[in-house]
């Protein structure tokens, strides 16, 4: 039977991203997919021209690289079905927070080698963040240079070690919400004082990209970049003082504090 590079348990938020990802990369005929529902599957197959599995192992058994775009809670269940399809040098690449690669080796077996990520949904509009850990096995420069390339088709990638993928949570994997609260307070101070608020939005989420794009463009420190608009005794310098009165920076990074301990409490 010959295989396919990759097959997709999942399509959802992150997943489909990533089935589209694959079929810029491989082809859609490199790639199979499998969701929960029938009707998610016809609508998948039509928009991506990828083929639907008929079950998980139909799917696990003719991948080369299987990415696991489920939620937490399913990976038990999931693990179950499928343990016995794997084989010998086969890819496993989870998306969830929380499943380390030992709990993956321990449910699918020795003979595979699991690839842990934390991505995060901006990857919908090609401008993800993905923290990628290897686990113990030996890669490949390809099977390497295959994550690699997936993941970079919606956006940016770091490797780290697998001690720091919790930490990735607070990020990139939980940040994009706390970056949605950002705006629409931001957006509620400007519609206060006259901007309707479909403009407010779309002033303030340019903004927010552009500040972001120039920390990854020029390098500078971000204590600088806001220095940099702070003039003396100006309006900038008046809201920064405002918002260290009333704890802005020991907000966010107290609910970093709570992101990365409900991140551990969920660890298998």
């Amino acid at each position: 039977m010959e295989k396919k590079k990759i097959g997709f348990i999942g399509a959802g938020n992150m997943g489909y991203p990533l089935l589209c990802g694959a079929v810029k990369c491989f082809g859609a005929k490199q790639a199979l997919f499998r969701c929960a529902f029938e009707e998610e599957n016809e609508r998948v197959a039509k928009k991506t021209g990828v083929e639907c599995a008929t079950s998980l192992h139909d799917l696990v058994s003719r991948s080369s690289c299987v990415v696991l775009a489920i939620k937490p809670q399913f990976f038990e269940e999931v693990l179950s079905e499928i343990s016995e399809d794997v084989f010998e040098g086969q890819v496993f690449i989870s998306l969830a927070p929380g499943i380390t690669t030992k709990y993956l080796s321990e449910k699918l077996g020795s003979k595979v080698k699991i690839i842990r990520t934390m991505p995060n949904t901006p990857a919908q509009v090609l401008e993800g963040m993905t923290a990628i850990c290897y686990g113990n096995s030996e890669f490949s420069d390809e099977e390497k240079q295959l994550a690699t390339n997936l993941f970079e088709t919606v956006g940016r990638t770091v490797e780290l070690p697998e001690k720091l993928m919790d930490a990735s949570i607070v990020a990139n994997g939980s940040s994009p919400a706390f970056m949605y609260m950002m705006i629409e307070a931001l957006a509620d101070g400007a519609v206060k004082y006259g901007i309707p608020r479909n403009l407010a939005y779309e002033m303030v989420a340019q903004t927010m990209i552009g500040s972001a794009k120039m920390l990854l463009e020029t390098k500078e420190h971000p204590g600088k970049l806001k220095d940099n608009v702070c003039s003396p005794a100006g309006t900038t310098i008046a809201g920064v003082a405002a918002l260290e009165e009333y704890g802005f920076r020991n907000a966010v990074i107290k609910a970093c504090d709570a992101c990365y301990e409900k991140a551990v409490s969920m660890k298998k």
